[in-house]
């Protein structure tokens, strides 16, 4: 009978762990290798510079009151900023998918209250794309705005608001006849959305020339070095009193913001402008009923003068016996009047007629001095109101 099977023996090894003597030099090595680097961190840091002990610095006591200018500068802007709002165009889109009309913001810009009948004023060239806009008061509420009336020629625009009297602060008017040269000046506006900021400068130049958005110059316009950059088109150019004496319209920059050349449509311009809007949506202007030829076309044919291009039928000028080109034999054109003078004022560019007609009123009578075929002669014109569009939108 086999006997039964075994398991197998594993043989047993004994392994000797590590002898006292083993440990305590373990042991004594770790403690000589922490000794050396307490020893080098100390001397380190015994190396390094002590470090000066801070405390916050004493308040300077206060000045005392505010300079007399400082003052003066700080009430001025108190109690004009509440006339200041800020404008945003917009214009009416339909959807293509749900018909439903939204408003696309267009641009930004600043205004400034007329009266307390909700009639703001900014420039034309800040809402000429849009259908309405929206006015934001010193008090942080908006209001839809209605546009009632417009002067491209002059970059005026007069919008409305159904605001209550007592949240409107109609601006303090001034006059830009007697502005000199080296006054202090303060724009407020709304420069790249920031709004209700204050700079201050001083009158650069006066009688300057800029163009509208029509192409048509905007006479004695005030220069300023006051900051104005994108979005303080439209407001207000006060003086030291915090009257109005001109609207920042245009700025001259290379690179597109301030470079120290601001310009500002004159109040006396806008206050001549803006009733008119009010009242019927655009301006009269005086005029001789005809169209002009370009300067550009005047030089060509070494012409010094305006030519008269075409007659408007029973216009003041075709009264006065005024001739615009006609067709010559052979299909050549033959030159008619040109204008050379107008009251006693030399003409050699439309600018020159355009500054001498915005000096007249409808009614008034002009003197113009013509030539024509190499003979001058002078006529008079009672101007006549020019036919203008109504507001764009």
């Amino acid at each position: 009978m086999p006997l039964p099977e075994q398991p197998p023996i594993q043989p047993h090894v004994h392994t000797r762990g590590p002898s006292a003597v083993t440990r305590w030099l373990a042991i004594l090595l770790l403690l000589v290798a922490g000794a050396l680097v307490y020893t080098v961190l100390r001397q380190r840091a015994a190396s390094r510079p002590a470090r000066p002990k801070a405390e916050p610095r004493a308040i300077t006591p206060p000045q005392g009151d505010l300079g007399q200018a400082e003052q003066q500068t700080i009430e001025m802007f108190d109690n004009s900023s509440p006339s200041v709002v800020h404008i945003t165009s917009l214009e009416s889109r339909r959807s293509r998918l749900s018909f439903n009309v939204f408003d696309i913001p267009q641009g930004t810009g600043t205004g400034f209250v007329w009266d307390t009948d909700g009639h703001i004023v900014t420039n034309f060239h800040v809402v000429q794309n849009a259908d309405h806009a929206e006015v934001t008061l010193d008090d942080n509420t908006s209001w839809k705005a209605k546009i009632v009336g417009t002067a491209p020629d002059k970059d005026l625009a007069v919008l409305h608001i159904d605001a209550p009297a007592d949240k409107l602060k109609p601006i303090a008017i001034g006059t830009s006849a007697n502005l000199r040269v080296g006054q202090s000046v303060f724009a407020i506006g709304n420069p790249f959305g920031l709004d209700h900021t204050l700079t201050t400068g001083v009158i650069s130049g006066l009688g300057r020339e800029i163009q509208s958005v029509t192409r048509r110059p905007i006479y004695d316009v005030i220069q300023t070095d006051a900051a104005i950059n994108p979005g303080n088109s439209g407001g207000p150019l006060l003086d030291s009193g915090g009257r109005l004496i001109g609207i920042n319209t245009a700025i001259y920059s290379p690179s597109g913001a301030y470079a120290g050349i601001g310009f500002a449509v004159p109040v006396d311009t806008v206050n001549l402008t803006v009733p008119q809007l009010i009242s019927k949506g655009r301006i009269t202007r005086p005029g001789l009923g005809i169209h002009i030829g370009s300067d550009q076309m005047a030089r060509a044919l070494n012409l010094k003068g305006v030519i008269v291009f075409d007659v408007q039928p029973g216009s003041a000028a075709a009264q006065a016996g005024l001739k615009g080109i006609a067709g010559g034999a052979g299909g050549r054109w033959v030159l008619g009047d040109v204008i050379v003078a107008i009251d006693g004022n030399s003409v050699t560019a439309s600018s020159d007629l355009f500054r001498v007609l915005d000096q007249h009123a409808v009614g008034d009578s002009a003197k113009l001095t013509l030539e024509r075929d190499g003979r001058r002669r002078d006529i008079s014109v009672t101007l006549q109101a020019l036919p203008t569009p109504p507001p764009s939108r």
